[in-house]
């Protein structure tokens, strides 16, 4: 469903992704680490038509111009970091945005996109503020709100750039199961970048690593999160347990010696 091949993207004249190649078949789940400055968010902005690049990123098969912004947003939805939110704006007049791809510019939401934003809030426990408006809403409570707008464009591809920042681990948990319970039932393939390690072995299939924009390692998450791995890519100390959804990261704490005398 996503296919990503030599994919390069410079930012003022910096090659901040370079010669990336990684594909995700229908119903399934890549996960994109790295440290700080790999180049995961520019690879996504890349990927949703946010950023020019060389190479080619084909979605179903196909690749999109620049100028084609709606048809993509039927084939690709996208969750960024950090969303630009109208405060102004109640939570379901936010979601119904999503469905915009499905009509005419000037056509007005019907019965169906109506249905599908009230089942979408309440999967993600939304809908006891559907009439509120966003700038009343907490940090996590927007983010599941910008996620109910991905969704409701019922896109075959769902990329999301570190979707669970601003969530506490009870609704983080929530909007990671409630993709995975959608990849499948439905096909829905996800490309996702992560910043936990453990989180991001437990949920997605796959991992490609990106270090200074390039894909330095790609595979199973028990095959990518080693002792070894982790010292050289994300320059930490840790030890891994395989617990039975996957590879389990705990910070390994040096035991300086006190140099006491006696």
């Amino acid at each position: 469903m996503l296919e990503l091949e030599d994919v390069s993207v410079s930012l003022g004249g910096r090659d901040v992704v370079s010669h990336v190649s990684a594909r995700v078949g229908r119903g399934a789940w890549l996960g994109v680490v790295g440290p700080n400055g790999a180049g995961k968010s520019t690879l996504i902005r890349a990927i949703v038509g946010l950023l020019r690049h060389e190479g080619h990123i084909r979605l179903g098969g196909r690749e999109y111009r620049a100028t084609e912004r709606r048809a993509r947003a039927r084939a690709v939805a996208y969750v960024p970091q950090r969303p630009v939110l109208p405060a102004s704006m109640n939570v379901t007049d936010y979601v119904l945005l999503g469905r915009s791809a499905h009509h005419s510019y000037l056509g007005a939401e019907t019965a169906e996109d109506l249905s599908v934003a009230g089942q979408v809030l309440e999967r993600l426990e939304l809908a006891s503020f559907a009439r509120k408006v966003l700038g009343e809403l907490s940090g996590g409570e927007q983010q599941r709100a910008v996620l109910a707008r991905a969704l409701v464009q019922e896109a075959p591809v769902l990329v999301m750039d570190e979707p669970t920042t601003s969530l506490d681990l009870g609704h983080a948990q929530l909007v990671l199961e409630l993709t995975d319970q959608l990849r499948q039932e439905s096909g829905l393939s996800v490309l996702c970048s992560l910043h936990d390690l453990t989180v991001a072995a437990q949920f997605a299939e796959n991992l490609v690593v990106l270090s200074q924009g390039s894909a330095v390692l790609e595979g199973k998450p028990a095959e990518v999160l080693t002792k070894s791995t982790i010292r050289r890519y994300f320059g930490a100390n840790v030890d891994v347990y395989h617990g039975p959804a996957g590879p389990v990261l705990s910070p390994a704490r040096s035991r300086p010696s006190l140099g006491v005398t006696r």
